[in-house]
């Protein structure tokens, strides 16, 4: 085998190189299978979805119970309310800081700007501290998380992202 580098200083060109081998037929018949497998490999690393960015599709109650899931919610198994509504185009004001907490945890309103939203209310039965009176809302657009809090209502209410509680045990 050798290698031939060629440069010239006077042009602004890239360097060429250039390798050349000798090959018997032998060798190239046992180096052929290797380098189609190799090729084939190195094609699947570049082109495949990695799982982690396959779309999440919550079409059916059991998709968005498990969705609910991961992030630590055990919920009824049927929604208390399914609303369908559409989310203007331009997103109004008044939702900046509800979409903030929405980005905040890795969804995102503005994905669905002038497209029908359903939202799934779901009474949650493991908050910390509280037997009853939270429930989660998880807005789907086209199939996809859109947008998610919990929220209890009273004197004590709240209203907050998806994320488990860092400090219940």
């Amino acid at each position: 085998m050798s290698v031939i580098f060629k440069h010239r200083p006077e042009k602004e060109e890239t360097p060429m190189v250039i390798f050349t081998a000798s090959l018997s037929k032998r060798k190239l018949l046992w180096l052929l299978p290797w380098a189609v497998v190799l090729t084939a490999g190195i094609l699947w690393a570049l082109f495949r979805v990695p799982e982690s960015t396959q779309p999440l599709l919550l079409d059916s109650n059991q998709e968005r119970i498990s969705y609910l899931a991961s992030w630590g919610w055990e919920v009824d198994s049927e929604p208390l309310e399914t609303y369908q509504f559409l989310i203007p185009d331009p997103l109004p004001e008044k939702y900046a800081d509800y979409n903030q907490l929405q980005k905040s945890q890795g969804l995102d309103l503005e994905s669905c700007l002038g497209k029908a939203v359903t939202r799934y209310t779901y009474s949650v039965l493991n908050y910390p501290g509280r037997d009853s009176g939270v429930q989660v809302n998880l807005y789907v657009c086209e199939g996809r998380p859109a947008a998610g809090d919990l929220v209890a209502s009273g004197s004590d209410g709240f209203r907050s992202g998806l994320e488990y509680p860092k400090d219940a045990s």
